[in-house]
């Protein structure tokens, strides 16, 4: 495991190599960002990169695939496919990777930022549905939910796994969660650097409770989760796994509470009226559920971030 310096070192080699060989493709992104973290998914990632749509919501995509130390030939394939690749030598896990690939987009002047994996196990065709609230400025993170959609996946221990955590982060937070660890996830790209990331591995629920705890807009859509056609899953065994993904969620939990940022007001809710304990609704294009809190506050608890029509206006990208 490196260290908080370590890491900030790796980061910033691996985003000046970034910027250098991409050159104005990595400086000047178009709207969206989809970015993808990659371990050795050599067979796959170029499929994945393939399927990713050229528009969304009517904005422009680029990919921005961040390869976490792969010894294979992910980052050959990658490229080769039309993503944009960062390179990193090390192999720290997936939130690293992820971290590191919010800031290229926030940098690089994407607008939105969206979320895959590199394994085809999520829907492109449904990334459209979970940008939209996003970009029509109803919410300011949105996650997919098996739970509202649908999964292939027929393991039992993992099955239970997502809706204990889920109840969990439902309670710790006050806020109705289906689903707290779905992959396919959009956001303003401000949001990345107004909250801290420090999970190497298991972020899926540090990003939500940060975002969650700070006083974002959180929304769920129905989303598939569909099996893992090519290689083998990095998450390990259910129980090793489940333990240390609860570590996590309690760590973050606790750490967010200590450290509220002044200003940031409640816990969201993704749906005006929706109280603690009740289910979180289909959002559709007919019906606007969202009420807007006041604007959050940045980490620091300075100055509030832009509203999400600022955030079109040509607002510099923020920096680490």
């Amino acid at each position: 495991m490196t260290s908080t310096r370590q890491d900030a070192a790796i980061d910033n080699a691996a985003a000046t190599a970034f910027f250098s060989q991409n050159g104005e493709g990595a400086t000047a992104l178009p709207p969206v960002a989809i970015v993808i973290a990659a371990y050795n998914e050599e067979g796959v990632v170029g499929s994945v990169v393939d399927a990713l749509p050229n528009t969304l919501c009517g904005q422009r995509t680029m990919a921005i695939v961040v390869s976490d130390g792969s010894k294979d030939g992910t980052v050959e394939e990658a490229g080769a496919h039309g993503a944009l690749v960062c390179d990193v030598p090390v192999n720290r896990g997936q939130g690293a990777a992820l971290r590191l690939g919010y800031r290229l987009a926030r940098e690089g002047g994407a607008q939105y930022i969206i979320t895959t994996d590199a394994d085809g196990q999520y829907n492109p065709a449904e990334m459209d549905a979970v940008l939209r609230p996003v970009v029509d400025g109803r919410a300011d993170f949105v996650t997919g939910s098996r739970k509202l959609g649908s999964q292939e996946t027929n393991d039992p221990v993992r099955r239970l796994g997502t809706w204990v955590f889920a109840v969990a982060i439902s309670l710790l937070t006050g806020q109705r969660i289906t689903d707290s660890s779905f992959g396919l996830r959009a956001m303003r790209a401000e949001v990345t650097g107004a909250i801290r990331l420090e999970q190497p591995q298991y972020q899926s629920s540090e990003l939500l409770i940060a975002v969650l705890t700070h006083g974002f807009r959180v929304a769920e859509v129905p989303a598939t989760i569909h099996k893992r056609k090519v290689g083998e899953s990095k998450k390990g065994h259910n129980a090793i796994y489940g333990l240390k993904y609860a570590g996590v969620v309690l760590g973050t939990w606790w750490r967010e509470r200590q450290r509220r940022v002044p200003g940031s007001g409640r816990a969201a809710s993704s749906l005006a009226g929706t109280r603690p304990g009740e289910r979180s609704a289909e959002l559709s294009d007919h019906a606007d559920p969202f009420t807007r809190p006041p604007e959050p506050a940045a980490a620091n608890g300075s100055e509030p971030l832009p509203s999400p029509a600022a955030a079109t206006d040509g607002m510099p990208p923020s920096a680490d």
